[in-house]
């Protein structure tokens, strides 16, 4: 159905009254399912996210001092709370890192807010985790340890990533402002300096209500998508890449010794339920976000880190470390309601990272071209998606 201009002007004055820029509906692109209010992982009661964003310099890269296009990004699975959540993590295609996932496999839980960066900043980050946890308090003096989960996309082609811009106090930055409600999209945090099936990309959100028996569940994704060729670029199951394959390509001026191939990249997923699954339950909706990467191009290639995580932040008791406690679990033959959301959730926050993010010149001139609104609305209307 083509929009009308009042209804047009409508939504564009309510997406101003909150400082957001357009996202994928609004610009009339169709997607299943039933969103949360925001339409992000913030939807999911009691998770935080906070930015840190890092915008510095133009025109040649000269090593430590730019240009920087880079930051950090922080989700709190119950805020500023020091309460380990259920979870589990997946990888599709192991060219990335992700720490602390060998204890959140052991142990069933994560215990530190999610971190992304870029590829060369992990390590100063997870210290920086570390050192607000002491700062916080959270920790007992005689005993304690933690292993900070902090991921990775690689911005070389945009970002000067072998200056090492980002630091601790870019981590603090992003945990403290850490908050609910509408979130920020494309150009911010971890995001900033990322390319994505051959236009701009970046920090994504979106969220999905299901109902089983007689509850209402939400699941919530962030992504910081950074991967994938332009050719199989797909949005709504019409080939736009293909389409606009000789259109606004990534420029290059000056290819840093960092330039990588196409299709190289990386995406990152964080995936949020309030349903009370147990941890080997959401290794099963982390292994379903690969579906929904998939429905907007992704192939999991050689040069790609994907690499998602899932938690629960039902239970809040199930963290103890003498006491016996009792849980509640969703049955597994109820739960595909929910893988159902993860793959739609991830598939709306690919584009709408993408819808978001806007051109943006790097090192040496290299440009990363913003998705064209309007011709991949055009190319929607051409294939009968829209009217």
């Amino acid at each position: 159905m083509r929009l009308s201009a009042w209804l047009i002007f409508y939504l564009f004055t309510q997406i101003a009254s909150y400082g957001q820029k357009p996202r994928a509906r609004d610009i009339g692109i169709p997607f299943e399912g039933n969103t949360g209010k925001y339409n992000a992982i913030t939807d999911v009661y009691g998770v935080e996210v906070g930015y840190s964003t890092i915008i510095t310099g133009n025109g040649k890269n000269i090593l430590g001092k730019g240009p920087v296009r880079t930051g950090v990004t922080a989700i709190l699975p119950r805020g500023k709370k020091n309460n380990p959540v259920y979870a589990n993590w997946y990888s599709l295609n192991g060219n990335g890192e992700m720490t602390g996932t060998t204890w959140i496999t052991e142990s069933g839980f994560l215990e530190t807010p999610i971190m992304i960066t870029n590829t060369n900043s992990v390590g100063a980050v997870r210290d920086a985790v570390l050192k607000w946890f002491v700062d916080k308090h959270w920790y007992k003096e005689d005993f304690w340890y933690t292993y900070p989960v902090v991921a990775e996309t690689y911005d070389g082609g945009l970002n000067d990533i072998y200056g090492f811009h980002v630091t601790a106090e870019n981590a603090y930055e992003a945990l403290n402002t850490a908050g609910t409600g509408f979130l920020k999209e494309g150009n911010v945090g971890g995001g900033t300096g990322m390319m994505c099936l051959g236009f701009k990309g970046g920090t994504g959100t979106s969220s999905r209500i299901v109902k089983i028996k007689d509850s209402s569940y939400t699941v919530g994704v962030l992504v910081q998508s950074n991967f994938g060729r332009k050719n199989n670029l797909t949005i709504a199951g019409v080939p736009v890449g293909i389409e606009l394959k000789d259109t606004l390509n990534y420029d290059i001026k000056s290819p840093p010794a960092s330039y990588r191939q196409e299709g190289d990249g990386s995406i990152i997923v964080v995936v949020a339920t309030d349903a009370p699954l147990l941890p080997h339950q959401l290794k099963r909706i982390a292994a379903r976000v690969p579906l929904g990467v998939g429905k907007v191009g992704g192939r999991g290639e050689n040069g790609s880190g994907d690499i998602f995580i899932a938690f629960s932040t039902a239970n809040p008791d199930a963290f103890q470390r003498e006491k016996f406690v009792k849980v509640d679990v969703l049955p597994n033959d109820i739960i595909n309601p929910l893988f159902e959301a993860t793959v739609q959730a991830v598939e709306e926050a690919i584009i709408n990272a993408m819808v978001a993010a806007e051109t943006m010149e790097g090192v040496n001139g290299n440009k990363a071209y913003a998705m064209p609104h309007k011709l991949v609305i055009d190319l929607l209307r051409k294939y009968n998606r829209i009217k």
